[in-house]
């Protein structure tokens, strides 16, 4: 009898600790730890449906659909490997075999049965090919909850509704009644924070995540979506802690990489970015995005070389619909570092095409700014001009700078057009009329028409001699100097020389008209002396 009994608890201990086993794969499974739960499931599946059922969820979460399969295969007439297999059909784009079989899957449910409409349910609702059959997910579930409270089919309800329009508030439904009974359920309260952040209400997010952080401390989950939260927000550090934190607790897949290298990036860690990013290159399946994170990181490190290579490849093999305006952005400076002109000209294009805000000024006047520091002035006059053009109401700086990049450049009549445009826009203070007045004078570079006259005496009698642009004065003074010079007025020429040596007695020109004038003196007292001694 003793014997008995010893064999009897040592069998018990033995199914509670295979049941535990196969409970703990399941939770991996539900963190999203498909490695991990792969593990733990893989011995135990050849006995045991329900492990085989996981194992072969967690190889389909993998994309291994032809292991899901086989592993489903084994257990042909268990309701859950038959919904195992509408999910295969499903991943094959097959709608209407895996119909087919949840029919039947639910046609086996005997009267207290719930299990099989949650099999049948979560097959449509967990596959991303079934989005036309959610309904029949929804009224399966409730079939399910006329037979069971069950915590399980409460939560895949709420992720049902999240799919139908409107549905937020039905979700929320579900999602409270399992945390209101369970207050130590950590994937309910990570569920509602999910919803709370897909509503952009991120203080709540935050709550809920923070509270299912503190039902399971080991759930990698509301890591992963707080440091979504925090980039969201443009909070980087946090969302690199919390990011530190996930991959501590997850199975460190390539798409956990890469957000890692992606906020590392944001965060301005370059040099751990670059790490990062060569690392996956040399361990993980190509991904499009990672040379992304590569190059702008690069560019942001000053390696031109590298950065041109790397976000290149990004831009060629990425998806269009991916790549932000950012990225383009960013590309077009990599071209414009490389002395690529015309190539950054067409990709800072295509930042405009792609951005789908109203006002467009602050990329035109970064687009502008980047070409002026290239010195390449005819481009950053044209951004400055297209900026203007189509925001007349950007400030008087916009258009100074256009002034300044067309006089630059040498194309005085655009030069003067914006000239005038800023002058009537912003009269005050009255530096476009000085810069009509430079524009002018630099068409009339000799100063022989003094079409800057009007201009240069506008300005001066409204600034004064007391202006504190002591070379803005110089510059008008100079062009009045040399204009009277020519007109030979004498007294125009006293007044500016003695304005010009108020300001720089060893200004240029007025030296060479000073010693212009004194060579004259001599030579007519030269001229006189010789006629009075011929006399």
């Amino acid at each position: 009898m003793k014997k008995t009994l010893v064999i009897f608890v040592a069998l018990l201990w033995s199914v509670n600790v295979w049941s535990q086993t196969i409970n703990d794969g399941i939770k991996m499974y539900n963190y999203e730890r498909y490695q991990s739960a792969e593990k733990i499931l893989a011995p135990l599946a050849a006995g045991n449906p329900m492990a085989n059922y996981y194992l072969g969820l967690c190889q389909l979460a993998d994309g291994k659909l032809s292991d899901a399969k086989a592993s489903f295969g084994k257990f042909p007439e268990d309701v859950a490997n038959m919904s195992g297999m509408a999910r295969a059909a499903y991943a094959e784009n097959n709608a209407t075999q895996a119909m087919q079989i949840l029919q039947t899957v639910v046609s086996k449910a005997k009267k207290k049965d719930w299990e099989p409409f949650k099999y049948a349910a979560d097959a449509i609702n967990y596959s991303d090919n079934a989005s036309a059959n959610i309904q029949q997910a929804i009224d399966w579930y409730k079939t399910a909850l006329q037979k069971t409270d069950d915590a399980d089919v409460h939560i895949a309800l709420g992720d049902a509704y999240q799919k139908m329009q409107g549905g937020g508030g039905e979700a929320m439904n579900n999602y409270e009644h399992v945390s209101d009974k369970d207050p130590k359920n950590s994937l309910v309260f990570y569920r509602i924070g999910a919803l709370w952040y897909a509503a952009h209400a991120y203080p709540d997010a935050l709550t809920n995540y923070n509270k299912a952080k503190d039902a399971d401390p080991s759930n990698p989950l509301p890591y992963r979506d707080l440091a979504y939260v925090y980039e969201r927000v443009a909070k980087y550090e946090e969302a690199l802690s919390n990011d530190k934190k996930y991959l501590d607790l997850s199975d460190n897949s390539c798409e956990d990489k890469i957000h890692n290298a992606e906020i590392l990036y944001l965060a301005k860690h370059y040099p751990e970015a670059i790490a990062a990013a060569n690392e996956i290159i040399a361990k993980c399946p190509v991904s499009p995005a990672i040379y992304g994170i590569l190059g702008f990181s690069q560019q942001k490190s000053n390696d031109t070389v590298n950065a041109l290579k790397n976000a290149g490849r990004y831009i060629q093999t990425q998806a269009p619909k991916k790549i932000t305006t950012d990225d383009y952005l960013n590309y077009a400076w990599i071209l414009l570092m490389n002395k690529q002109t015309d190539s950054a000209n067409f990709y800072f294009n295509r930042t405009l095409q792609s951005d789908s805000a109203k006002d467009k000024s602050d990329i035109y006047r970064q687009i502008a700014e980047g070409f002026k520091t290239n010195k390449d002035y005819p481009k950053s006059a044209m951004w400055y001009s297209r900026m203007i053009s189509e925001n007349p109401a950007t400030g008087a700086a916009d258009y100074a700078w256009a002034t300044i990049m067309y006089y630059y450049a040498k194309d005085y009549p655009n030069a003067a057009k914006t000239a005038e445009q800023w002058e009537a826009k912003y009269p005050d203070p009255p530096s476009g009329t000085y810069w009509r007045g430079r524009v002018a004078a630099a068409v009339d570079n000799e100063a022989k028409e003094g079409s800057a006259i009007p201009f240069f005496d506008k300005w001066l009698g409204i600034v004064g001699p007391n202006h504190d642009k002591k070379n803005d004065l110089k510059t008008a003074y100079d062009y009045e100097l040399l204009y009277y010079f020519n007109k030979e007025n004498k007294e125009k020429i006293k007044e500016f020389e003695d304005k010009i040596s108020a300001i720089d007695p060893n200004d240029d020109l007025l030296k060479q008209i000073q010693d212009f004038e004194k060579k004259t003196e001599e030579h007519d007292k030269a001229v006189k002396k010789a006629g009075q001694k011929a006399k």
